[in-house]
């Protein structure tokens, strides 16, 4: 089910310290996105953050869940998502570093980096032209 006005005005607010945040819907699942990339995903009100090999030990010490799910092959796939610490929810100014370096990681992310070779390799597009 996707996010209720009142929760996405809370993760605007939750997330503030790393600006402004965008969420929309990715493989049917809430999408927490900034820069152009998604950091995050909410499922069932939790909040998972995007880790990396130097951040996701932290995450683990503190009791966090990796997002999974079973593909229609029966195999079961862990994503690089994990929930985050609970503590945090009370703790903005920590969240905010956990949320830049999850923003960071995404950034970093072999998908983010095919995204703005290709962006770049593209030709220029010509401006468009206004209807009068």
């Amino acid at each position: 089910m996707a996010l209720g006005t009142e929760y996405r005005s809370y993760l605007a607010d939750l997330f503030s310290g790393i600006g402004p945040i965008r969420i929309r819907r990715a493989f049917g699942l809430d999408a927490l996105m900034a820069e152009g990339v998604m950091f995050g995903l909410v499922i069932d009100e939790k909040i998972y953050l995007r880790t990396d090999a130097d951040s996701r030990a932290a995450y683990v010490r503190e009791g966090g869940v990796p997002f999974s799910f079973e593909k229609r092959t029966g195999e079961r796939v862990v994503t690089s998502y994990v929930t985050i610490p609970e503590r945090l929810y009370d703790e903005p100014d920590e969240l905010a570093l956990w949320a830049r370096h999850a923003l960071a990681a995404a950034l970093d992310s072999p998908t983010a980096r095919r995204k703005r070779e290709k962006r770049a390799r593209a030709p220029a597009r010509a401006p468009r032209k206004r209807p009068r």
